[in-house]
């Protein structure tokens, strides 16, 4: 029986986050450089609207389309090489995620956020993300902490050379990791989606002076308190990785401000 201050023992890595310690090692660098390019070769109705469902929503996190773009169906059945019918299903699923949104008789559109729908889910970003730092400082196995540091050090040429885009494609996979070390399915979940609603304006933090090398210095102390087992030292960081600054949230909204402004390409 367990006393007071005791905490259960956790069970063991299952198999989903045992592949995706051996996966991300495998796949993420080729996803960093390889450019968004229409699938091909589907078979499957189904197997298409979900293809093309993720190519969307890579070009939505990677910010090649852009909050408030047109997403013509006619369009993107021409890009993808596919009929319709699977791009409206896949459009519907992005809707769904709230990567884009509907309007009565024209297109949708990628997915816009207000000034304080931003604060309100970049306070929840923060507080989930700390949260599976916490328990991953708990449960983590030496094999996820090793996955951990070799993501880590592959952000060194993208410091040397200042490569943005590369930095913020290689990020998803290491909070990936921290969301996968918390052994909650569904805390990964909603850490993971709410992360790729934001991840546009995430990606826009690595636009300030120095941010990359800052960015990376929070990462390892992220680290060295997860190895650490140090569940609240872990939460606090990550929290304060994510949380955004007066200046950075001001800088934010101007930025989104003249993107409105201007046309989409």
């Amino acid at each position: 029986m367990l006393g007071p201050g005791d905490e259960p023992v956790q069970p063991a890595p299952g198999p989903e986050t045992l592949r995706l310690v051996n996966s991300t090692m495998r796949t993420t660098t080729k996803r960093e450089r390889t450019p968004l390019r229409p699938s091909r070769g589907f078979d499957v109705p189904l197997i298409r609207s979900d293809r093309v469902r993720r190519e969307i929503a890579d070009q939505i996190i990677s910010g090649e389309l852009r909050p408030g773009q047109e997403l013509d169906e006619k369009s993107l059945a021409q890009e993808f090489k596919v009929s319709r019918t699977p791009v409206r299903e896949a459009l519907r699923q992005l809707a769904a995620a709230n990567l884009i949104e509907w309007r009565p008789h024209q297109s949708p559109v990628v997915a816009k956020i207000t000034a304080a729908s931003m604060v309100e889910m970049f306070e929840v970003m923060a507080e989930l993300e700390g949260l599976c730092g916490r328990l991953a400082a708990r449960r983590m196995i030496p094999a996820e902490h090793a996955a951990l540091v070799a993501v880590h050090k592959r952000f060194r040429p993208y410091l040397q050379s200042a490569d943005r885009e590369g930095y913020h494609a290689l990020n998803r996979s290491f909070h990936e990791l921290i969301y996968a070390g918390s052994h909650n399915q569904y805390l990964r979940q909603q850490a993971g989606a709410l992360y790729d609603r934001l991840a546009p304006y995430r990606a826009y933090q690595l636009k300030r002076r120095d941010a990359l090398r800052l960015a990376s210095e929070e990462h390892e102390a992220i680290i060295d308190a997860i190895i650490a087992g140090d569940g609240e030292k872990a939460r606090r960081l990550l929290i304060e990785h994510v949380s955004l600054s007066n200046e950075l949230f001001a800088d934010l909204v101007a930025a989104i401000n003249m993107a409105e402004a201007s046309p989409a390409a």
